[in-house]
């Protein structure tokens, strides 16, 4: 078991707004000790940025494949970052990678 932490950004398309997914996410991340943000991008899909163990961060990535009742899943991307999120998991409107490291994480 790996205990080094990881930073992905997790994009996952489909009908991901309206439903619950963001809270979901940030639900299901807090249970599996992963720190980092969730939002609604204009596009339609939702952006999550997270940090934690490797098997953490694919226990989520799993999840987000299927997502919470209500949403419908089309494609789900991942890439490995260089961010460290602030400590906690947080829910926002909206942001992207540039606006995250403004609000401290760092690179």
């Amino acid at each position: 078991m790996s205990k080094a932490l990881a930073s992905r950004r997790i994009l996952v398309r489909g009908s991901v707004q309206g439903v619950g997914f963001r809270w979901w996410v940030s639900r299901n991340a807090i249970l599996l000790g992963i720190s980092g943000e969730v939002c609604n991008l204009c596009d339609g899909s939702v952006e999550i940025l997270a940090s934690g163990s490797g098997e953490a961060l694919a226990e989520l990535e799993e999840m987000c494949r299927k997502g919470p009742s209500g949403a419908l899943v089309e494609s789900l991307e991942t890439m490995e970052i260089d961010i460290v999120p602030p400590p906690g998991f947080r829910v926002s409107r909206g942001t992207s990678l540039r606006e995250l490291t403004q609000k401290g994480g760092r690179l």
